[in-house]
């Protein structure tokens, strides 16, 4: 049986690296922004594990979002944001609203959040949603099954 000081001690050294982390996210400072690019399945886009991009892509991509896999926009500079949040709704692991959005084209107006080389976009709102231009099924299949 452990004794109770060093329960107590671990519970305020877990406070204070809490605090510590905390005051270090809340020092990173959002910058507003507008960004075009598609919407995409972050895990298969980074990992590379097949292409991940388009029409081609688009079922895996709904399967993924509706998993909790974090939903991506590449820019149209190749630049990969990561989306934490899409208007007033807080809720980002299956939601819907972010589903509906996969391998789009959109422009979004918001919030960018940039730390330890990762880009954050807390999305205000959706500007224009061109749907999907980039009609890659042609030429891959439809992924992950390919022809």
């Amino acid at each position: 049986m452990k004794p109770r000081y060093t329960t107590v001690l671990g519970g305020l050294l877990s406070i204070a690296l809490l605090g510590v982390a905390t005051s270090a996210v809340s020092a990173a400072t959002p910058q507003r922004v507008k960004v075009t690019g598609e919407v995409i399945d972050s895990w298969c886009y980074l990992s590379e594990i097949m292409y991940a991009e388009g029409s081609a892509h688009y079922q895996c991509a709904l399967w993924c979002a509706a998993g909790g896999v974090p939903v991506g926009i590449l820019g149209e500079d190749g630049t990969v944001y990561i989306v934490l949040k899409l208007g007033d709704d807080t809720t980002n692991v299956a939601n819907q609203a972010v589903i509906d959005m996969q391998t789009r084209k959109i422009t979004v107006d918001g919030d960018l959040i940039e730390r330890d080389g990762m880009n954050y976009l807390l999305i205000s709102q959706v500007v224009d949603d061109q749907g999907i231009v980039n009609l890659t099924h042609e030429d891959y299949g439809i992924q992950p099954f390919g022809e």
